[in-house]
């Protein structure tokens, strides 16, 4: 890897990559390092007051400009950048400032969206908790979130899934209800299914895993892989669940989802080991989103595969479990690079997909690291706005250097929720 070499500020040219030796806050770029694109940026970078920048020969399409008589004492390495400059007075400051603006109120709308995450994950704690002593208070409380979620996330023109925390503890198993629940109401969404059907969707999707109150903890929380005899146990939830979902109440394509939400298109799943369109359109939704779910937060977190993994493994080499209509609806959605992937940009950046929106879900909201900026104040990149910029590759987290990895803090679990923006009377929840 070639070494930085320092120039002078009259050197720089079109077609260099840069390194600014200011703090963040100190320019008017979305980062202090990147590749001179035009002569506004050179004008901006002019008016900065530095005397010398560094440059990278390898990420540099051109050399530098030659030296001017005036300018070639100063681009010694004891050159020194000028006096930092004062936000508030310099000019060229504008745009930066608009940034921050912006970075403060989508950290503010990430708050609220996780503020409604945990108030969610919390209710479906209360209603697992009360089925059978207050089945009716319970059935009452699931409809009513179902009804916000459908009523939310359907009446909007834009929809944004936020990558969550990791403030649950211990309480895996409503948030994984709570993720499917999500994620099935998304695929709805994107094929305009009628609220009616929709709601139906949720409620089957919130109880889909009900049946798991008559499967031994042992079996359930069991890391190794289950024995014959113990997954067939554990296969009969979905019929245990069809059971408790019955008495219950549910709606009968409501009970349909809970009973067939493990069967898969190609006829390789159970209980009745149905395939194709003899599943019913609900239940081949949830089941995508179960999968999609179970892979990001296995029982084993140690075999729990990234985002991007999941989907890559369920479009490149499962896709025949799931209808592929649906499928690809779903990818469609989350987008190549869901939130909670680690990815490198084009500038060689890193960072941790945050936010997509489903309507541009090639054009995520990032958070990225840059040295010097506290994690509380993690700068947020929105790649719809930074044109020049785009999504390279994926990164495991394993790859990742260490002090950039507990920066970003990848979540140990995938937890997703949503924003529904702030339009009409709808938002989050």
């Amino acid at each position: 890897m070639a070494e930085l070499q320092s120039i002078s500020i009259d050197q720089v040219q079109v077609g260099l990559f840069i390194h600014l030796d200011l703090k963040w806050f100190q320019h008017p770029f979305a980062f202090g390092k990147f590749k001179i694109k035009s002569e506004d940026q050179l004008v901006t970078l002019r008016s900065l007051g530095l005397t010398t920048v560094r440059y990278d020969p390898a990420l540099s399409d051109v050399g530098p400009a030659p030296a001017s008589a005036t300018s070639a004492a100063s681009a010694g390495p004891a050159a020194c950048p000028a006096a930092p400059l004062n936000p508030s007075e310099s000019p060229v400051m504008a745009a930066k400032r608009a940034m921050m603006e912006r970075i403060r109120q989508q950290r503010d709308d990430a708050a609220r969206v996780e503020h409604a995450f945990v108030n969610a994950a919390k209710t479906i704690r209360d209603i697992d908790r009360n089925l059978f002593a207050q089945p009716q208070e319970t059935m009452r409380m699931a409809n009513q979130l179902v009804g916000q979620i459908t009523d939310s996330m359907l009446n909007v023109s834009e929809l944004a899934i936020h990558i969550m925390g990791d403030k649950q503890g211990g309480e895996e198993v409503y948030v994984h209800s709570l993720n499917v629940t999500l994620l099935s109401m998304m695929i709805a969404r994107d094929i305009k299914l009628p609220p009616d059907l929709a709601n139906l969707l949720g409620i089957g999707a919130l109880f889909h895993d009900v049946g798991h109150k008559n499967i031994p903890d042992k079996v359930l929380n069991k890391l190794d892989p289950l024995s014959r005899a113990e997954q067939a146990l554990f296969e009969t939830h979905c019929q245990s669940g069809a059971e408790i979902a019955q008495k219950l109440g549910l709606p009968a394509a409501a009970m349909a989802i809970v009973h067939d939400h493990h069967e898969l298109f190609d006829g390789s799943g159970y209980p009745r080991g149905l395939a194709g369109e003899a599943i019913g359109v609900l239940s081949r939704i949830v089941s995508i989103a179960n999968c999609y779910d179970e892979l990001c937060n296995p029982v084993n977190i140690a075999q729990a595969l990234t985002p991007h993994e999941a989907l890559s493994l369920m479009f490149a080499k499962i896709r025949g479990r799931f209808d592929p209509k649906l499928l690809q609806v779903f990818i469609r959605c989350l987008g190549v690079y869901p939130p909670g992937t680690i990815v490198q940009l084009s500038n060689g950046v890193i960072g941790m997909v945050a936010t997509v929106n489903t309507a541009r879900p090639t054009k995520p909201v990032l958070t990225v690291y840059e040295a010097g900026v506290a994690e509380e104040d993690a700068i947020l990149i929105d790649l719809d706005r930074e044109t020049d910029l785009n999504i390279v590759k994926s990164i495991r987290p394993a790859q990742v250097p260490k002090d950039i990895f507990h920066y970003l803090s990848p979540r140990k679990r995938v937890s997703y929720y949503f924003d529904a923006g702030k339009q009409g009377q709808h938002g989050a929840l």
